[in-house]
């Protein structure tokens, strides 16, 4: 849960660093079924109705809707520029595309993109979440400090629940982190064997 909402922090901070003109741009782009998929996810097709919406719909979803559809042409360029690699790209493989895809899509529309790409728990997440942080063509500008309405819900549960849950998300990040590093030096002895 935590790293879902950090996701939809990032997802929140790209919508933020897109100008109302750039929504815009991005709503007159959209075809008709796009369209509609906005219509029903926010009161109106305005940059004040989608931040209004996505404001409220942080946690149920609206907010990852609309981003998904405003940055649907990007994300299919961007799988047709990875090809083969779409499913699992390297921090390499993405940067390459990046360039190309901010030129044809805007700036806005690819941060988005790729912030949904971490909401939607792609193989890539930790990748795309470092590239949003530190890359110089992509990053998200500094979070501009403003109150947000508390989104947690207070812990219900005895302690003996929570400890169970933490145990069991330790084995899951640990079992993660065998594979990984399992596929790490897979990859190091195919690199061998060349």
């Amino acid at each position: 849960m935590k790293e879902r909402l950090q996701a939809l922090g990032l997802l929140d901070r790209a919508l933020a660093a897109t100008t109302d003109d750039e929504i815009e741009a991005l709503l007159a782009a959209l075809d008709d079924d796009h369209r509609e998929a906005v219509e029903r996810l926010a009161d109106g097709i305005t940059p004040a109705a989608i931040r209004e919406a996505a404001a409220k719909g942080r946690v149920n979803g609206t907010l990852e809707g609309i981003a998904v559809v405003l940055a649907d042409a990007c994300l299919a360029d961007c799988i047709e520029q990875l090809g083969d690699h779409a499913d699992n790209p390297t921090s390499d493989q993405l940067r390459e595309v990046l360039p190309g895809l901010v030129e044809r899509h805007g700036l806005a529309c690819t941060r988005l993109m790729l912030a949904t790409t971490v909401v939607g728990e792609a193989p890539a997440s930790a990748i795309v979440r470092d590239l949003l942080k530190h890359d110089d063509d992509v990053k998200l500008p500094p979070m501009e400090p403003r109150p947000i309405a508390p989104v947690i819900e207070p812990q219900r549960g005895s302690d003996a629940e929570r400890e169970a849950v933490k145990a069991k998300r330790r084995e899951v990040k640990l079992r993660r982190q065998a594979e990984a590093r399992a596929r790490r030096e897979q990859s190091a002895r195919a690199r061998h064997h060349h």
